[in-house]
């Protein structure tokens, strides 16, 4: 998404030149895009010139929201992944305060920042990559 938005000047990106700056498989790539134009959160250009792009500007989107999308529930045990909690052990489990707080704790950063705030640090030269 980085990488799309900031090679989205004239021309659509296109898969191979994302995996190519990126160092990353084309076929990997097409599987995440599908992701990503599916939740329309990419669009895809059709043609010669074609390519993606940004279905919405970048302070739209949350890193919360792309690696929830990519990578699934970010919960980091699997009792946290239902609301309420279904797990039968939740009342006798003495770590369960530990894992909500790490939950709690994951989502307050990954849902505070946005698309244009990992672009201004890698502008910036800090080495974020999503």
């Amino acid at each position: 998404m980085i990488d799309i938005a900031e090679h989205d000047q004239d021309e659509p990106a296109r898969i191979r030149d994302v995996a190519e700056r990126q160092n990353i498989s084309a076929k990997y790539l097409e599987y995440i895009v599908f992701m990503l134009v599916r939740a329309d959160y990419l669009k895809s250009i059709r043609g010669a010139k074609g390519g993606y792009r940004l279905s919405m500007i970048p302070e739209k989107y949350t890193v919360g929201m792309i690696l929830r999308l990519t990578e699934g529930n970010l919960a980091p045990v699997s009792c946290l992944e239902d609301t309420p909690n279904q797990c039968p052990r939740m009342k006798d489990c003495p770590t369960l305060r530990l894992w909500q707080e790490l939950d709690e704790a994951i989502k307050g950063v990954v849902d505070r920042y946005t698309l244009a705030d990992l672009i201004a640090w890698q502008d910036d030269g800090d080495d974020y990559v999503i």
